[in-house]
């Protein structure tokens, strides 16, 4: 039964919540470049995993509802999996759930009030496609009856670290219940009374509703939020493949998530428990319990060696790193930062992060390999008033037109070839050969070709910051006002 009403369930509408920033995952999780998009399990990032969860046929195209700075990330990692969403949201500033769950209730309302939605965050990992797919069907009679329904892990361990929900007793498996009440994070005393009672279950953030059942319940439990996020719609403005909503007035809506809004109000709340190999990789510790591990219980993704090692994780990106003689511990080496902790203290990364914060660590924003909707450039050296990049344009991309105030650049092609626009003079580079940018020249790059090009950047001035940039024209929206 649950099958039939799945693959009858093509007005169910995924909305894919990734503005998350995942510090707890640093030094690979960065600002420009958070957890949702990394490559942490496999080939692909959780972003895209949970596109991929959601077959073609069984669902409709999604709604991604992501922070502006990481628009192309969304745009890029969605071309990768070929997959052409409904709509990207781009938040102007984060403001938790519960005003993302309202901005696709409106959304989707304008063309079907009734339509349902399946809000998902965009980080988590769910090992069981099958039991993830049986439980949302199990879900969908409730949500047309006007519930808003969640999804409850049955747990297998005492965890404190996520909220619970609990349930009346329950004999059947696979129907959504009544859900009695929401428990915030537990000691381990009340984690392992609910492990023990049976009616007790792992808040997912997964819900399922249809879009008038959402907006009833905002327009009764959150009307500020239902009228900011309403007016920050209308106010938007179309950029390329994006909905830019506005700043002005997304700024006015309370951050606060949806759990707290609205869920826990509400009174027609149902849950369905499905076991699924669910994680939300809140740390270090549960990207190891999650990962595949040899017989000594170890886990690693990269050039990693472990010798006398037992039930450690160990990540690099391109260093050898060895594990030797340690238990319990995790290792995540990146170009530029290094992190070693106990597992037991691996939730406390986020403190390192909010340290480096302070004070103005570039580490905590960027990787050195930064991506570009037309490619990435990595720093190779920093120096006094000189910088070396590596850049890679990806095949037809465009560079802005664009100049500096302090700095000249010196372009060596290595690999491809490029069309370079200096002022009213274009010229094509091929392998080996170079050009000098002076300071205030207007210029850009173009790869013409069929393969990605690489050039060497030297840079040399006074201030080699980013933010020393005027565009003109710009083939993806960042014209400087």
């Amino acid at each position: 039964m649950q099958q039939r009403l799945l693959t009858r369930s093509s007005t169910i509408h995924p909305l894919i919540l990734s503005g998350g920033s995942g510090k707890r995952l640093w030094p690979l999780s960065r600002q420009a470049n958070p957890k949702q998009f990394l490559k942490v399990l496999g080939d692909h990032s959780l972003f895209q995993e949970t596109c991929r969860r959601l077959p073609k046929g069984a669902f409709a195209s999604p709604t991604v509802i992501a922070n502006d700075s990481h628009r192309f990330l969304v745009a890029e990692q969605l071309r990768e999996l070929g997959v052409t969403p409904k709509s990207i949201v781009l938040e102007p500033v984060g403001r938790n759930t519960a005003p993302a769950a309202v901005i696709g209730a409106l959304l989707a309302a304008r063309e079907d009030i009734d339509r349902l939605i399946l809000l998902l965050p965009s980080d988590h990992s769910i090992a069981d496609r099958k039991a993830f797919a049986d439980a949302i069907a199990a879900g969908i009679p409730a949500a047309q009856q006007g519930a808003i329904v969640t999804f409850g892990i049955k747990p297998d361990r005492p965890h404190t670290g996520y909220g619970y929900i609990e349930v009346s007793a329950h004999d059947e498996e696979g129907v959504a219940l009544p859900v009695n009440r929401f428990v915030e994070k537990p000691d381990a005393k009340r984690a392992r009374e609910y492990l023990e009672s049976g009616n007790f279950f792992w808040n997912a953030g997964i819900f399922l509703f249809s879009a008038r059942t959402m907006l009833e319940a905002a327009e009764r439990f959150a009307p500020g939020i239902m009228t900011a996020c309403a007016e920050a719609i209308a106010q938007g403005t179309r950029d390329l493949d994006f909905l830019r909503l506005s700043e002005k007035h997304f700024e006015k809506v309370d951050s606060i998530s949806l759990d707290y809004a609205i869920i826990e109000k509400a009174s027609n709340i149902r849950c369905v428990p499905f076991e699924a190999g669910w994680s939300d990789l809140g740390s270090w510790t549960e990207v190891w319990e999650t990962s595949a591990r040899d017989a000594e219980g170890n886990a690693s993704k990269g050039d990693v060696h472990f010798m006398k090692a037992h039930d450690s994780y160990a990540y690099s990106d391109g260093a050898a790193v060895s594990v030797l003689g340690l238990d319990n511990v995790v290792v995540v080496a990146t170009r530029d930062a290094v992190l070693v902790t106990s597992k037991a203290e691996a939730q406390l990364v986020k403190d390192v992060v909010a340290k480096f914060e302070k004070l103005g660590r570039e580490e905590v924003i960027n990787h050195q390999r930064v991506h570009r909707p037309w490619g990435w450039y990595e720093r190779l050296a920093l120096g006094d008033r000189y910088q070396v990049k590596c850049i890679m344009v990806t095949p037809g991309a465009t560079l802005s037109l664009q100049s500096h105030h302090h700095r000249s650049e010196h372009w060596v092609v290595v690999k491809g070839a490029i069309e370079v626009t200096k002022n009213e003079e274009v010229i094509i580079l091929s392998e080996n050969q170079s050009t000098f940018v002076p300071v205030g020249s207007r210029h850009r790059m173009r790869n013409p070709g069929k393969i990605p090009a690489f050039l060497i950047e030297v840079q040399s001035g006074s201030y080699l910051g980013e933010d020393d940039i005027v565009r003109y024209e710009d083939v993806y929206g960042r014209v400087s006002k």
